[in-house]
């Protein structure tokens, strides 16, 4: 049995450990250079860290990768990515070589069965200066943290919604930067009714526990307040950021007048969850629900032969994604999964539905918007523009909405305004192309090389 796994973060990883004791041949593909996805981003080389799992979470997690990738039956392609899938022949299209580089060869596979974790990416929400320089996503802020050991600012405020917040805090302060607040903009009623539903089953989690009081003792040494119900609701600067307004918001997320304040910052990181990355998944012919790709008991998806696992199925964190990967290995392996490894996929899926309920996004939030508040940050596309063309009976649906605006149609694709498109407009479409990542015309136009032995 020959899988391929796309994408070597946790659920990744995971599968390709389940799939290889199932006794398949593995290949795992990833853009990265290294392994690890964003959870365990790695230091360059160049560092050359004695100890690069310190800046890293779950040591037996940060571990798993020397022992799959170093498996005689799994070959490791990084800096590969899948730009097409031929859903006639089940054959994957891959580029091989940096996304920024030139002279990247085409390559095909084609998989007994193919593994999709291909993750997620930051959901920021809009408002009123988020363009600005000196505006990080959460996922980015930590990434430099993690990866490169540098700190997006000097003065940086977090902020925005659910426990990702407390790592990135974790790890600006570790690389020198000041993080004058961490603010969760959900109220603390909100974010206690999620958590204490049921607390029974929280016992199977208390690892978390741990994690989380580590997360308490890091901001109270130092001296980092962390609040509640207060969100970002405009940066303000010329050059770059130099100031962000805060406000109390309520449990809709409207904003409770009279409760703003400023901080004077140079950086400031927000993160309202994430979005999941199913493009290649929809290019397979999956199905979605809600954004996330529909997969059964043993994370097969709609399409015989391929599976997924991660947060592409739904958003719950690092061990949610491997309990799923460790379902979905053995099943593209051809064993049925054992009752434990289903277990604790369920248990972590659980876990993430009461992740999702104590940290939710509130419907008020477009309330924040100006009317020339940028929304799609490639092509300028401003809020009130989105809402007339919405409102144009001339421009039905969401292609021509697209087309009317240019929203989604810049560099990124809609990856980082379709969630925001989706919800101001009514239901925007962002996935549906026969290319899942961009590539360039002459490599479109270059031979392809076939498949390797």
């Amino acid at each position: 049995m020959n899988v391929v796994i796309v994408g070597a973060g946790p659920a990744g990883l995971a599968a390709a450990e389940h799939a290889l004791r199932a006794g398949a041949q593995v290949t795992v593909l990833d853009q990265a250079e290294t392994p690890g996805g964003q959870y365990h981003r790695m230091l360059p080389e160049a560092y050359a860290a004695r100890r690069p799992e310190r800046v890293h979470h779950g040591r037996a997690e940060f571990d798993r990768r020397r022992r799959v990738l170093a498996h005689p039956r799994c070959r490791w392609w990084p800096a590969s990515t899948v730009w097409a899938f031929d859903r006639v022949e089940k054959r994957l299209h891959i580029l091989r070589g940096p996304s920024d580089g030139s002279g990247r060869r085409r390559l095909t596979l084609t998989p007994d069965a193919l593994i999709l974790a291909t993750g997620a990416h930051d959901r920021t929400l809009p408002f009123p200066g988020w363009e600005l320089p000196g505006v990080y996503t959460a996922g980015a802020a930590q990434a430099l943290a993690k990866g490169e050991r540098v700190a997006i600012g000097g003065r940086v405020l977090v902020a925005g919604a659910g426990p990702f917040l407390l790592p990135v805090a974790e790890s600006l302060l570790g690389v020198g930067a000041e993080v004058v607040a961490v603010l969760e903009a959900n109220p603390a009623s909100t974010v206690r009714k999620g958590w204490s539903s049921r607390p029974w089953r929280l016992a199977a989690h208390a690892g978390k526990a741990g994690e989380l009081v580590r997360y308490a003792a890091t901001l109270a040494r130092h001296r980092v307040p962390y609040r509640m119900g207060r969100a970002v609701i405009e940066a303000r600067g010329v050059d770059r950021v130099r100031e962000v307004v805060t406000a109390k918001i309520r449990a809709d997320w409207s904003v409770v007048p009279g409760t703003e304040r400023a901080y004077e910052v140079d950086a400031v990181c927000v993160g309202h969850g994430f979005s999941p990355q199913p493009e290649l998944a929809v290019a397979a012919g999956c199905v979605l629900d809600d954004g996330f790709v529909r997969v059964d008991a043993a994370q097969q998806t709609t399409v015989d032969g391929v599976f997924a696992a991660g947060e592409i199925t739904g958003i719950g964190g690092a061990v949610t994604a491997a309990a799923e990967g460790a379902v979905a290995g053995r099943a593209a392996a051809g064993e049925t999964p054992d009752a434990a490894l289903l277990r604790a996929r369920d248990r972590a899926r659980a876990f993430a539905e009461r992740l999702a309920a104590a940290h939710p996004i509130g419907p008020a939030w477009r309330g924040w918007l100006r009317e020339d508040t940028i929304v799609c940050r490639c092509e300028e596309t401003t809020y009130g523009e989105l809402t007339r063309a919405a409102a144009d009976g001339s421009c039905p649906g969401p292609h021509a909405l697209k087309l009317g605006t240019r929203a989604g149609l810049g560099p990124c694709q809609g990856r980082i305004c379709g969630p925001a498109v989706s919800e101001l407009c009514g239901g925007a479409d962002r996935h549906h192309r026969p290319i899942a990542q961009p590539i360039r015309l002459g490599e479109l136009a270059a031979p392809t090389e076939g498949e390797p032995e």
